[in-house]
């Protein structure tokens, strides 16, 4: 009974090792922060003519940039990226091979917002630019 007992356990610890050689993976990325700086707020909010500059301020916060276009017209920049990246490690065991591989993957996205005012600080235009690579 203890010879059973014995190749039982042993079995197991083979079947362990054995299973053991599967892919982990580790985020490197800080959980993301919640915005208001979204394709679909931009459309529902702004209006041409009408949505104004504390109101803007209200949506989105202070702009990453301000400056006068040629016409003397206010223009904000908001922008704001995400880098997203997972790294690992693939290791494997059978009975001829046993190794690991380094495993890593990133995406980057960019969202760029640019809104020009007019003299009574309306909005006048703006545009969106999004990038994902």
């Amino acid at each position: 009974m203890r010879f059973i007992h014995a190749h039982t356990i042993a079995a197991t610890a083979i079947l362990v090792a054995l299973l053991s050689g599967c892919a982990s993976t580790v985020r490197d990325s800080q959980p993301a922060q919640k915005s208001n700086l979204t394709m679909g707020m931009v459309k529902t909010e702004i209006i041409k003519g009408r949505t104004t500059q504390t109101e803007v301020l209200k949506l989105f916060g202070a702009p990453n940039l301000v400056t006068k276009n040629r016409s003397n017209d206010e223009v904000w920049n908001y922008n704001r990226m995400s880098f997203d990246s997972v790294s690992g490690s693939d290791s494997g065991f059978a009975i001829f091979w046993t190794g690991s591989r380094a495993l890593s993957s990133a995406t980057t996205q960019s969202f760029d917002l640019i809104i020009v005012f007019d003299n009574g600080d309306i909005v006048k235009d703006y545009s969106v630019v999004s990038a994902s690579y």
